[in-house]
């Protein structure tokens, strides 16, 4: 996976479109969002996401770096979250996807602390 398709991924992400994520995804996928029970299937994810994304007002990502491991991606990046508010808060991040030979991501983890985002 190149760096182009990296950033595919989160200019998907940072779409705001669930659905737009849900086509990078293999429909067996396994999302792992901190802490949070993992969401199985494509549409779980989606869904998750949706409900996500009804919690904030918008988000970007800034790809810092990433690593590739045999079929794994490791990306560390940079996140501006538009709180609900209007204020903008920002966390460090990183994602971890694995990528199917049909280049299906089947699971995906992402590590963030999200207290800025919904602290008062």
């Amino acid at each position: 996976m190149s760096d182009d398709e990296v950033r595919r991924v989160f200019r998907s992400v940072d779409s705001f479109d669930p659905e737009e994520f849900g086509r990078l995804l293999a429909e067996d996928a396994t999302l792992v969002f901190g802490n949070a029970e993992p969401l199985v299937g494509r549409g779980a994810i989606v869904a998750g996401l949706r409900e996500f994304y009804s919690t904030i007002g918008g988000l970007r990502h800034r790809l810092v770096r990433d690593w590739r491991v045999d079929a794994d991606i490791i990306a560390e990046t940079e996140v501006t979250y538009r709180r609900l508010d209007g204020k903008d808060a920002s966390a460090v991040a990183v994602s971890i996807w694995r990528t199917r030979d049909d280049g299906l991501i089947s699971d995906y983890r992402i590590f963030v602390d999200l207290a800025p985002v919904y602290s008062p």
